[in-house]
């Protein structure tokens, strides 16, 4: 009707044309409540429209402005006003010079001088009755992940939750050794972020550059590697959980940058699997020569910890089980060595373990270079001094993985500076019991590689303790009452368990009954560094003994390890917090106890289908029968089901088939 009306007017038919496409092109975005058209001598018309979105969640858009024209037509009044369509064609007012923000699609543009920053104002931006605490999650790791899974949807609910990282999947890092060598697939092992976050919140792909406590916002921006021009932006928080994780430490040493390959996550292992094909087909070569064959095979991983005994074991599989086949000839020219400071692989672990490792590699003709460390890298070579003979000398190589200590991320360096009276530790953010970063009242949390929990002392309460022990007031305490005060102290200071097991233990206590708790009991030999060994079963102490033997037993404290276990248990923590409806500031929610880390056990791979295990309460197990275990584990550990199912898809595959062995 409204066009028929206007096709009228010869000199107006430029604008109708105009005019009805736009309407094609958006009836379906807003609604126009009224609609007057004016038509005037002059050759202008007046479109005047108000708008409203069509739904809840839509950004609020500012009214148009309006150009000058005479009265409106009579006959447009008798347009139906609850079926017409319109889009308000009009260039909004430029804004005033003193106006420091404009709203757009919950993005506020803050006019700094010529380098404005936009600003992500958050989902309730535009609803002020829906106003909720806004939760910001740097990183997209163990701690960030395992967080986003255990929090329940209706805590989400009660938050604003956004997530930045530069990295848009959740990757599974212990089989990352063996997606280096093709026994699993690479996409088995990671997740998409934007599966796992869902309708928790929202998701950002950028990488935070700054964090700003005083102002509570963090800087972000696109990855810059991508190759999109700059795109920075800022956002406010009233909770900040940084769970960036740590970088490689390359300890200062020359050449490590430059000539040997990190092994933390999917490109890093995909560059080692390129890097062995590559040196196998250099070194088919029918012009190779004997010493650079020697040199292209040899194959030198820095570091006897976990990762880099798996990385040996998986390169020992695939070229034993796969390359040998292929490259008979060139066999007999590979090396595979393993550089540790120690005198032993996996410290961490159980003796009974690092030796049977030892052995195993033996068997394996991996060869273990103890006692020593790195002092230079050059391009295909090492350089490796023995600490005890101070002898100096030279490993050449194909491929060298730098799988050895962590160092701080540059982000976390730089909250350092912002909170320089609080944060002073040479490798992570310190936060206090309930993860909270100390220095930030309470709206900075920190898990991860990147957070040190600030150990508490039991000494301070010795006093306390003796007291609360000594029932009898005698003086002294008996190993059953010391038992006891260790037991009931551990619940706030976890460090003492492990020696309340050891009294349990040397006191014959059967807490699971039966024979079948004193064989479990006893298949875990007694802790020997523990300052309780020499005591006897009838020994009493007093309370000068009792003192000295706490601050001995704090001698022993500890940083929790860098590993995926404590981070996943840090952000399901993190998740209980929400769930009691935890609120920046000091004020701790009713009922929220401090994070407490449940050691589960170790394990690792050690080849030939055989791997260690080091579980609390029972001790080490190793052999195929470890290596089932491993490998059922760490298949119904995976994030997804689609994850569980394409690992084991790839375990039979591997079995079947054999490794994948192309450069692609």
């Amino acid at each position: 009707m409204l066009i028929r009306f206007l096709l009228k007017r010869s000199d107006t038919r430029l604008h109708v044309q105009f005019f009805s496409q736009t309407i094609l092109r958006t009836e379906s975005c807003f609604r126009s409540d009224y609609l007057i058209a004016d038509r005037a001598s002059s050759e202008k018309m007046q479109v005047r429209s108000v708008q409203r979105p069509v739904g809840p969640g839509r950004p609020m858009i500012k009214p148009i402005s309006h150009c000058n024209a005479p009265s409106a037509a009579p006959a447009m009044a008798r347009l139906d006003r609850r079926h017409t369509i319109a889009r308000a064609i009009s260039t909004p007012p430029k804004p005033k010079a003193e106006e420091a923000e404009i709203m757009r699609n919950n993005v506020t543009i803050e006019t700094n001088g010529d380098a404005p920053l936009p600003v992500y104002t958050g989902a309730d931006a535009q609803d002020r009755r829906t106003k909720r605490v806004r939760v910001v999650v740097l990183g997209s790791g163990w701690g960030a992940c395992s967080f986003l899974k255990a929090m329940k949807k209706s805590d989400a609910e009660k938050y604003d939750v956004t997530l930045i990282s530069p990295r848009n999947y959740f990757m599974y890092t212990p089989l990352l050794p063996a997606v280096a060598t093709g026994t699993i697939e690479e996409r088995s092992i990671v997740e998409p972020i934007r599966r796992i976050i869902k309708d928790k919140g929202h998701f950002f792909e950028a990488v935070c550059e700054q964090i700003l406590p005083e102002e509570q916002s963090v800087v972000a921006c696109f990855p810059r590697d991508v190759g999109f021009p700059e795109a920075c932006f800022k956002i406010p928080y009233d909770i900040l959980l940084v769970a960036v994780g740590s970088v490689n430490n390359t300890f200062g040493i020359q050449g490590v940058k430059e000539h040997t390959m990190p092994f933390r996550g999917i490109r890093d292992a995909t560059r080692l699997r390129r890097q062995v094909s590559e040196c196998f087909e250099r070194a088919a070569l029918p012009m190779t020569p004997p010493e650079e064959r020697k040199k292209l095979l040899s194959f030198v991983i820095v570091g006897g910890g976990p990762t880099g005994v798996e990385v040996a074991a998986e390169l020992h599989d695939m070229i034993s089980e796969d390359l040998k086949k292929i490259y008979p000839v060139l066999i007999p020219s590979v090396k595979i060595r393993i550089i540790e400071l120690q005198d032993h692989v996996l410290s961490t672990y159980d003796r009974d373990i690092s030796n049977y490792t030892a052995a195993q590699f033996k068997r394996s003709e991996i060869d273990l270079v103890f006692n020593s460390r790195v002092s230079a890298v050059s391009e295909g070579e090492v350089t490796v001094v023995n600490n005890n003979t101070k002898e100096e000398y030279s490993i050449p190589f194909g491929a060298c993985v730098w799988s050895t200590g962590v160092a701080m991320h540059p982000l976390l360096k730089k909250l350092q500076k912002e909170m320089p009276d609080a944060q002073t530790h040479f490798r992570s953010i310190v936060t206090d019991q309930h993860l909270r970063a100390l220095g930030s009242n309470g709206t900075i949390f920190a898990i991860g590689d990147g957070a040190t929990v600030e150990q508490v002392k039991s000494i301070t309460f010795a006093q306390e303790l003796f007291d609360k022990a000594d029932t009898n007031n005698d003086g002294k305490l008996t190993l059953e009452e010391l038992c006891d005060v260790l037991r009931e102290a551990s619940k706030e200071f976890s460090h003492l368990s492990e020696h309340v097991r050891f009294l349990d233990q040397k006191l014959g206590h059967n807490r699971w009954g039966g024979m079948v708790g004193s064989m479990l009991s006893n298949m875990k030999k007694p802790d020997s560094n523990s300052p309780l060994t020499s005591f006897s079963n009838d020994e009493e102490l007093d309370k000068e003994q009792f003192t000295a033997l706490l601050e001995k037993i704090d001698l022993g404290l500890r940083a929790l390890p860098a590993t995926a276990q404590v981070a996943r248990q840090q952000g399901e923590y993190f998740a209980k917090l929400m769930k009691l409806g935890v609120k920046p500031g000091l004020e701790l929610p009713r009922g929220a106890e401090p994070f407490k880390y449940g050691h589960k056990g170790s394990l690792a791979y050690v080849g030939s289908d055989r791997a260690v295990m080091d579980v609390p309460g029972v001790g080490p197990i190793k052999g195929f029968a470890a290596g089932l275990l491993w490998k059922g584990f760490e298949t119904y550990s995976q994030f997804s089901i689609r994850n569980l199912m394409l690992v084991s898809i790839d375990w039979l595959r591997t079995k079947v088939f054999g490794r994948d062995i192309s450069r692609v």
